[in-house]
């Protein structure tokens, strides 16, 4: 199994307006590709960055669903979250895998 971690920073001016998109329109669409077969959206709390911090992390059970979900579907979601929050966040990503 993996994890894919999208960690964004959101200008404080953004964050709520970010976080309900997330909750009511990004993350059902990502879970709906079927790709994952769960998620979690934690708060960073320690973060040394300005603006607020959160991890949007999704499980995967095998690398050949997550190049498919990142061949297909990735781009047009990483697009339309660049276009709603365009200067106001910034998100890099990794994929981690499972050890224990």
């Amino acid at each position: 199994m993996l994890l894919y971690n999208v960690t964004s920073i959101i200008e404080d001016a953004s964050a709520d307006r970010w976080l309900q998109w997330m909750q009511e329109s990004h993350i059902p669409a990502v879970m709906s590709t079927g790709k994952f077969v769960s998620h979690r959206l934690l708060r960073v709390l320690d973060s040394p960055n300005e603006g607020v911090t959160y991890c949007a992390q999704y499980v995967v059970d095998n690398m050949a669903d997550y190049l498919d979900y990142q061949a297909n579907h990735a781009p047009a979601f990483q697009a339309e979250s660049a276009a709603k929050f365009e200067n106001q966040a910034v998100a890099f990503r990794t994929l981690m895998e499972y050890v224990i």
